[in-house]
């Protein structure tokens, strides 16, 4: 009987745990819809709208998130700024009682513009956990007109001169705004084309003028575009993007007393112009190719070259400037003046460029001095520089006539020994009538020439002292020196060029470079290598000579200029020998 009521209190026990399982789950299960429902009532409901669409793309547009719950964190537009500029951006909140109870508003209100045409999608913008649903619109693009009619308030101009030119010659681009309504500001776009050096040249001028009877303000730009490649090439069109003040009655209060203008942001487009650049002709190749529109040589003298002395400098200066090129396309003179019996050493040149409205002008100075080391004539060959003109299609020849060095055998400024002051006038025979010196008079004489005696003696010591002793230490100075001045290697110079170019420094990078050509072609300056290089370093070099000789200080990375030399070394199959380095202006005497 136990046993019976034991198995029936079991089964008891079990049904119980049972029915305590299925309502602990039934329980959760609950409580589980009751929070999804309850974060889905919570979450913040994000609505996107567009003041207008279809949207023209030169127009800016409002784009307004609104939600009247506060969402679970700050919006993130990074997303919006694929297909859109953002130009500015507001959040205004709102709280209102209406019938005892309160509804608020949160805003935020962008004003942007399209970057494309076509159908956009401005996307999902999260606001933490909460987040808006995408918005296609439609963007239109305008086709800028050539011809100006009366509802323009404000346009671009721009040409491009000429648009038929040779590889590395000077194109120059200007385009004017125009505008007849007030602005808060704008901003205008660079001119982008590849394979190109584009420099802006002048500072920007503003005048006024008519056009169908109304009077428009005008601001000019002017930049100076060297091709660095032949071909078709297309300047792609101009931006400019300006805040137009709107004339609105009904913010004239708010203005008057907030000092604040309601403004519209404006984008115009210029037309897109086409250039044709031709290849250097094929009768050229091989030589120094120099197109612009004048070149012009000069040197001076430091004296007549009728006067030189034998183992003294006289220096040459020559100066060669080009109308419409860059400096980095000027030879460097000092490789035309050889001469064999004369010691030649050029300085670093002075490289320069400067702008003005009509363009670049491009000026290259270098010092040389020359110090015969003979009595005689020594003659300089003459100096030419073929260049081509741009505005006559025809090569021309800038040149300096041969120069003549007379040079003459220094006067000699050895001391001369007169025979006269040496010669001894005879002792007089003594008679008895000859005076006798005393003798403390006679003592004294002796001991002076004693003390003189004794000097000299000494002298002769430290002297033998000096040469035995002395020239040990001078040689081990000297062959230290000489161990000092071991030349680079290739692998050294490239390590000092990547420092520099990793450094942004552009001094550093020039001599290494220097260092580089010197041991890669047997040349010393920048203007030779630029012989030697394609389109791509030719362009990076030009960068550089304008970071070491603009105005004002610009900021250079090196990271190109290291690339195109890598690529460079990478193609070259050989690498010359360098020259052995000159010989000291003022060797030491030994």
């Amino acid at each position: 009987m136990n046993m019976v009521n034991s198995f029936t209190s079991t089964i008891l026990i079990t049904s119980n745990k049972g029915l305590i399982v299925r309502s602990i789950t039934s329980l959760i299960a609950a409580m589980t819809l009751m929070m999804l429902f309850s974060v889905s009532a919570f979450a913040a409901q994000i609505n996107v709208s567009v003041d207008r669409n279809p949207i023209a793309m030169t127009d800016s547009f409002q784009l307004t998130f609104s939600t009247t719950t506060s969402p679970d964190d700050d919006p993130n537009f990074a997303p919006l700024q694929k297909d859109f500029d953002i130009i500015n951006q507001q959040k205004n909140s709102q709280l209102s009682w209406v019938n005892g109870s309160s509804n608020r508003s949160i805003q935020w209100t962008l004003n942007v513009m399209a970057k494309r045409s076509g159908e956009l999608q401005i996307p999902a913008i999260s606001f933490g956990d909460d987040a808006s649903q995408p918005l296609s619109i439609t963007v239109t693009k305008t086709t800028p007109s050539s011809a100006v009619s009366n509802s323009d308030e404000l346009f671009l101009e721009v040409e491009a001169t000429p648009t038929d030119n040779y590889v590395q010659a000077q194109v120059l681009y200007t385009v004017r705004f125009y505008h007849r309504i007030n602005l808060t500001q704008a901003t205008l776009s660079d001119p982008e084309l590849d394979n190109a050096v584009v420099e802006k040249i002048a500072e920007d001028t503003q005048y006024n003028t008519q056009i169908k009877g109304m009077t428009y303000s005008v601001t000019e730009r002017k930049y100076a575009i060297f091709p660095q490649k032949s071909g078709a090439m297309t300047i792609a069109p101009l931006v400019l993007t300006a805040e137009v003040i709107i004339d609105d009655p009904r913010s004239r209060y708010n203005n008057f007393f907030t000092q604040h203008n309601n403004t519209q942001t404006k984008r115009v487009l210029s037309k897109e112009i086409n250039l044709n650049i031709k290849a250097a002709p094929v009768s050229l190749k091989g030589q120094h190719w120099l197109p612009a529109e004048q070149v012009t040589l000069k040197e001076a003298w430091s004296n007549k070259t009728s006067q030189v002395k034998v183992g003294e400098p006289i220096t040459r200066t020559l100066t060669i400037s080009a109308k419409g090129a860059t400096s980095s396309q000027l030879p460097d003179l000092s490789t035309q003046i050889l001469n064999s019996e004369l010691k030649i050493y050029p300085d670093q040149p002075i490289i320069n460029d400067q702008q003005n409205g009509e363009g670049v002008m491009a000026m290259r100075e270098q010092k040389i001095a020359f110090i015969p080391s003979t009595a005689g004539n020594f003659t300089l060959p003459a100096i030419e520089v073929p260049w081509f003109n741009t505005q006559t299609q025809e090569m021309e020849t800038a040149q300096l006539p041969a120069v003549t060095l007379v040079a003459e055998a220094a006067a000699s400024t050895s001391p001369t020994i007169n025979n006269n002051s040496s010669s001894t006038t005879p002792a007089k025979s003594l008679t008895k009538n000859t005076e006798i010196m005393p003798a403390s008079k006679s003592d004294n004489t002796w001991m002076w020439a004693s003390i003189v005696f004794g000097l000299a003696w000494l002298l002769t010591l430290l002297a033998l002292f000096w040469s035995r002793f002395a020239k040990p230490r001078t040689e081990k100075i000297k062959l230290k020196t000489t161990a000092k001045n071991k030349p680079l290697t290739l692998k050294e110079v490239i390590k000092e060029l990547k420092t520099a170019c990793v450094n942004n420094d552009p001094q550093a990078a020039q001599h290494a470079l220097i260092k580089w050509a010197t041991l890669s072609y047997n040349i010393t300056s920048l203007a030779e290598l630029s012989l030697y290089c394609d389109a791509n370093m030719l362009a990076e070099l030009t960068k550089l000579n304008h970071a070491l000789y603009a105005k004002e200080k610009l900021a250079w990375p090196g990271e190109d200029l290291l690339k195109a030399v890598m690529e460079q070394q990478t193609k070259k199959s050989s690498i010359k020998k360098a020259d052995e380095p000159l010989v000291p202006l003022y060797p030491s005497q030994r």
